[in-house]
């Protein structure tokens, strides 16, 4: 399994991490922290350790997938640049130069007519 794969399968299960942690939030207050809060003034242990427990776990999770993704890059570029792999095996890949457009095939000392 290539370093590049499990960054993409850890990036994915940040990502779906992130997803539940935000879909259990309510922004309007309510959410699993109002389910805990009964009613009127009365509190159960917890409610507000609750609403910062996701609010600290929504951005752990965010930086965490954000420097997975710049991390996962390192595979990518890594190596010299004379040569390119293939993203997601470890063929090489045969790069082609590009042309001038100014340049025609019959022209090739570049001085034109």
């Amino acid at each position: 399994m290539s370093t590049f794969t499990i960054f993409i399968a850890l990036i994915i299960f940040v990502a779906f991490l992130l997803v539940v942690v935000i879909m259990v939030q309510n922004p309007k207050g309510g959410g699993l922290s109002s389910t805990f809060g009964g009613g009127g003034g009365q509190q159960m242990g917890g409610v507000k350790k609750t609403t910062d427990f996701l609010d600290k776990s929504t951005w752990t999770l965010a930086i965490v997938l954000l420097a997975l993704i710049l991390l996962s890059n390192i595979p990518i570029m890594g190596g010299s640049g004379a040569t390119a792999t293939d993203t997601f095996g470890d063929e090489p890949v045969q790069q082609t130069q590009m042309l001038d457009p100014t340049t025609t095939d019959t022209d090739t000392t570049g001085q034109g007519n």
